[in-house]
């Protein structure tokens, strides 16, 4: 019994969404640490709190946000995430300083 849980414990920690890989194709327009108004049109993320960021990806996600034109761009790059990959990527925008 002990080793199956470890094995379903193991499994769900390796099926984890991780914020900081998701984050990787995020970098070329929003920075490393979130410091560039993406193709100078977006507001720099740095500083963002998870919650506004997970809304803003769920409303890209959904079509319902354009924000300066930025719908299309930005629900193509959410489009494969699923709720605990945009939850794991709004979390680790907000640690960006």
């Amino acid at each position: 019994m002990k080793t199956l849980l470890a094995i379903l414990g193991l499994t769900m920690m390796l099926n984890a969404a991780d914020g900081s890989a998701l984050y990787t194709k995020c970098v070329a327009c929003h920075g490393a640490k979130g410091e560039k108004t993406a193709l100078g049109k977006s507001e720099a993320i740095t500083g963002w709190k998870a919650d506004k960021t997970l809304d803003a990806l769920k409303e890209y996600k959904a079509g319902t946000r354009n924000n300066k034109g930025m719908g299309p761009l930005m629900k193509g790059q959410v489009a494969a995430m699923n709720d605990a990959d945009m939850k794991a990527l709004a979390e680790y925008i907000a640690t960006l300083k």
